[in-house]
Order: C-alpha cells, then sequence, then structure tokens
C-alpha cells in the first residue's frame, strides 16, 4: 500500500509537471501568444509589442521588448528594418515562399547578424531575457521565438549619489529621467515579480510617477494604501517628490519623517526586497521608500557592504551622534544653570573660570552659537560647492574664537557647539538630521526652564509620540515597539548575512524566507 501511495503521488506530480510546462510553452498561433504578453503589460506597463508583417510575405510576426531596458535605435535598424525589408530570397526559392514553421531558422541563419541570439520555446524563459534588457521576435505559426541582446549601457552616463556618499558599495545614484531610474530597478532586480504602477500626477504639471514593488513579497494591503493615497493627489503642480511626500504622509504635523527619501537605486532594491514600496517620479533623482521605521534613517547601505563586526560598531556610532547632536547643548545649559553639584570639582571650577565674564546666562550664549552654526551650514549650502566648505569652516573659525575673545561665549561652549556639529554630520539622512538638528533648540527651552527635569520631560513625550506614530499603519518604531525580536538582528545589531534568514516581520511580507539556513 505504501509503495502504491508513493508511485500514485508520484505520478500526480509527474502530470502536473507537464501540463505546467505544456502551459509555459510557446503556441503555434501568434494572437494566442501575444494575448499572454498582452496580460503582462497590466504589471509592466513598459513591456512593448511591436506587431508587423515579414517582408515579401503574408507571415505576421512581432518584436517583444521593455522600452526602458533598450537601444531603441538598435531595434529599429538592426530588426525590424531587416526583417520587414523585401526579400529576394522568397521570391527565388525553387519551392517558393518559406514556410512559416522554416521562417525561424532562416531568420537565425540569414537576417540577423547578433553575436548573442538564442532560440527559445517557453514564456518564462522570453520575459526574463526581456527584463534583462533583450528583445524577443515572435512570428505566426512557430513555437519557437528569437532572442537576442540589445540591452542599453546606462552605466556611462550616470554618476554617483551626491547626498549618500559611501566608500564601499556602488557608486551610481538616480537621474532625473523616470525611464532611465526604473530601467535601473530592473538592472538590480532582474525579477518577473519586480511590477510598478504608472501615474500622472499635476493637473498642470503632467508629471509621470510610478509605483513599484515586487507582487509576491510586497504586502497587498499596503499596495492598495499606497495607490489610493496616490490617487487621491488633487493638485496643479507636483515638482519633486517631495511634494508627494507631504501629501501622502499619515501625520503632517509630526517633525519626523515618515518616508524615507534616496538616490541610490541599491538602498530602493534593498527596501523593495523587505516587502517595501517605492515611489519615483519623472523630473526628479529621489525616490520615496514606505513604510519606514526610525531606525532606518539611522542606516547606510555602507553597514551591508562591510564585515558585520565594523558594522555593529559604525551603527551604534551613529546612535550616539545623533544623541549628540540633539541633548549635548541642553545637558550643558542643565548643568551650568541648575544642577553645578553634580559636575565633577575640577570640571565644574574648570567651566566657571571659562565663564568668568561673559555677560550672558548659559542658555543665551548656546542659542547664540547655534544659530550661527545653522546660519554658516544654510550659507555654505547655497553657495557655489567651490566656496561653500571654505566658507563653512572658516566662518566657524573665525566667529568662534572672536566670540570667544570678545567675551560674549565660553571656550568650553565652543567645544559643546563643535561635537553637536559634527555629531549632526554623522547622520546619513538629510531629512532626519533636520528634524534632530530643530528638536535640539525645543530641548534647549526645556532644559533652560527646568534642567534635567525638562530635558526627561522632553524625552518622555518625544517618545510617546514616537510609539504612537505610523507610517502607512506601520509602527514607526518597530521592531523595538511593538516588540519583535526575531527583526532586531537588522536594528540593534548588524547580524552576520548568513544569520539573516527572514525578512521583517512588522512588514508582513508575502514570502518570509530570504534564504535558506
Amino acid at each position: 500500500m505504501i509503495k502504491r501511495h508513493f508511485y500514485r503521488k508520484r505520478k500526480k506530480d509527474i502530470h502536473e509537471n507537464k501540463q505546467s510546462a505544456d502551459t509555459d510553452r510557446l503556441k503555434n498561433n501568434l494572437e494566442t501568444n501575444v494575448n499572454y504578453f498582452n496580460k503582462l503589460t497590466e504589471q509592466h506597463p513598459d513591456l512593448t509589442i511591436r506587431s508587423f508583417r515579414i517582408g515579401g510575405t503574408n507571415i505576421q510576426a512581432a518584436c517583444l521588448f521593455m522600452k526602458e531596458m533598450v537601444d531603441e535605435k538598435i531595434i529599429s535598424e538592426q530588426i525590424l528594418d531587416r526583417l520587414m525589408h523585401n526579400w529576394d530570397e522568397f521570391s527565388t526559392r525553387e519551392t517558393g515562399f518559406i514556410q512559416s514553421d522554416e521562417i525561424i531558422h532562416f531568420i537565425k541563419n540569414h537576417v540577423l547578424s547578433f553575436y548573442k541570439l538564442k532560440v527559445i520555446q517557453s514564456y518564462s524563459e522570453i520575459f526574463t531575457h526581456l527584463i534583462r534588457g533583450s528583445t524577443a521576435v515572435l512570428v505566426d505559426g512557430c513555437d519557437q521565438a528569437i532572442v537576442m541582446a540589445t540591452s542599453k549601457k546606462l552605466t556611462t552616463s550616470l554618476g554617483p549619489s551626491e547626498t549618500e556618499a559611501i566608500v564601499r558599495g556602488p557608486q551610481i545614484g538616480f537621474t532625473n529621467s523616470l525611464e532611465v531610474n526604473l530601467a535601473l530597478l530592473r538592472q538590480s532586480l532582474a525579477t518577473p515579480n519586480l511590477t510598478y504602477k504608472s501615474y500622472v500626477l499635476g493637473r498642470r504639471t503632467q508629471r509621470k510617477a510610478s509605483v513599484v514593488y515586487i507582487q509576491d513579497l510586497a504586502d497587498p494591503e499596503l499596495v492598495k494604501t499606497v495607490d489610493q493615497r496616490i490617487k487621491e493627489i488633487d493638485i496643479d503642480e507636483v515638482l519633486d517628490t517631495s511634494y508627494i511626500e507631504h501629501l501622502i504622509e499619515d501625520n503632517t504635523f509630526s517633525p519626523f519623517p515618515q518616508v524615507q527619501d534616496t538616490e541610490r537605486p541599491d538602498r530602493v532594491a534593498g527596501a523593495l526586497t523587505e516587502g517595501r514600496v517605492a515611489i519615483l517620479l519623472d523630473g526628479t533623482s529621489f525616490a520615496l521608500i514606505v513604510p519606514v521605521t526610525f531606525w532606518m534613517f539611522l542606516q547606510s547601505p555602507e553597514d551591508y557592504y562591510t564585515r558585520w563586526i565594523p558594522g555593529i560598531l559604525l551603527r551604534y556610532l551613529r546612535y550616539m551622534s545623533a544623541f549628540l547632536s540633539i541633548s549635548l547643548p541642553a545637558f550643558y545649559i542643565a548643568f551650568t544653570s541648575f544642577h553645578q553639584g553634580l559636575i565633577p570639582t575640577r570640571l565644574a571650577m574648570s567651566i566657571a573660570a571659562t565663564r568668568e565674564g561673559v555677560p550672558f546666562p548659559s542658555v543665551l550664549e548656546a542659542l547664540f552659537m547655534e544659530v550661527a552654526v545653522e546660519v554658516l551650514r544654510e550659507a555654505g549650502l547655497r553657495l557655489p560647492k567651490s566656496v561653500g566648505q571654505t566658507v563653512g569652516i572658516v566662518g566657524g573659525l573665525v566667529i568662534g574664537e572672536s566670540a570667544a575673545q570678545a567675551g560674549i561665549v565660553s571656550p568650553i561652549l565652543l567645544v559643546v557647539v563643535a561635537v553637536t556639529a559634527i555629531s549632526s554630520f554623522a547622520i546619513p539622512q538629510y531629512n532626519a538630521g533636520i528634524a534632530l538638528r530643530y528638536l535640539r533648540f525645543v530641548l534647549m527651552l526645556f532644559a533652560a526652564f527646568f534642567g534635567l527635569y525638562g530635558i526627561i520631560i522632553f524625552f518622555l513625550l518625544t517618545m510617546t509620540h514616537l510609539v504612537r506614530l505610523e507610517s502607512f499603519g506601520f509602527p514607526y518604531l518597530a521592531p523595538i515597539v511593538p516588540i519583535r525580536t526575531q527583526d532586531w538582528k537588522d536594528i540593534l545589531f548588524r547580524s552576520p548575512l548568513s544569520r539573516t534568514n527572514r525578512r521583517p516581520v512588522t512588514l508582513k511580507p508575502q514570502d518570509p524566507v530570504r534564504q535558506k539556513q
């Protein structure tokens, strides 16, 4: 009985595999084959089907390609022009016109001169070649297709990301062209399940936008939510993805960003493979990633290109830098104004000596220096690059030294402000850095009025807000709140890649397994 059971099961599996293979095989009818690929255009709008007639015959054919991935000049001149041209060979053969079942071999051997050329018989294999930049030719009456390499060379015209520089890893950033950016994602993720939906945003700007996700990974409810919020945008102009960010985020009045923006294709590809969704807009090099967590803004793509031990150290260094960038001036104000007894005696005497002659209370001198640093930072960004950095460095040194010599601020405060400014530069994401920089001023006021109690109150209020905050319905502090210990491998730690075998549970991915143990 056991043998009979396994025999029947094996026979059933063989039958199902055979049926699957028959379903995936090209048919002799061109219309049937074209209809199969027409259904795929719903998920892949860049899939282009060009129907034509073989030159000198009544045989119908079709040319298939992904328009963002291919060189259209090669397709026009070396494929369509040669196939649609009137062939004398058809009329000189003694047997008359070439039969449709022979024409594939005739095209391969006598018409097309591509070095990389294959004859394929399955739908799935054809589509796999299409998303890698190849072009397929289907002929009516033939159950085979010719596939040739026609991919476009993109890397020659691309430069590195200006806002997210790294030492090791891909040195390629997005461009202002939506088609090029989609092609970059297809090169990074050569999977048939990479899907995107097209939109036109802005009543007057009419900008093309795309929502990109991996169909068998992303949570369908997440995709539905993103699609709904994008469709609800009704505004005259959408000039940048920041417009989309402001219109689709959950809490407009929160100082913390709930959408991540990036110029790096590898960061977007990594987010898509986790089950997230990306939004791209024509005319800008910044893409959006949703949903996000607070910890994503303190991570860099370089964390995954270095070994796991340095990755852990760099990640905790950023956590410490983020804490210092928001709290160090507030602690200076609290200790010097309210809690001098908590400072070691020698350090207290040193601080008192440096503050001798300063006419302002610590909160005013701290606010003065912080505002001066922010003005210099903003001036350095707006000036040309050749002089911007020089103005920032020289201006900071001159103003700081002059203020100390004039007795307006104390030298110890200059050290505090300098450490705070340098710590803020260690935050990888510009938007997150801005949020922490301006929350720093609020914390300074809390410290000026209530001392250390004010700092504690501020952090309690901030944590309460972060716990309640969501990004597209997903907790902002996940996986810490709510607790998802299985996701801590990539938050509190940077586990070895061999140990990171599951996708974040919080995202509810359809396929939770990233790699087999």
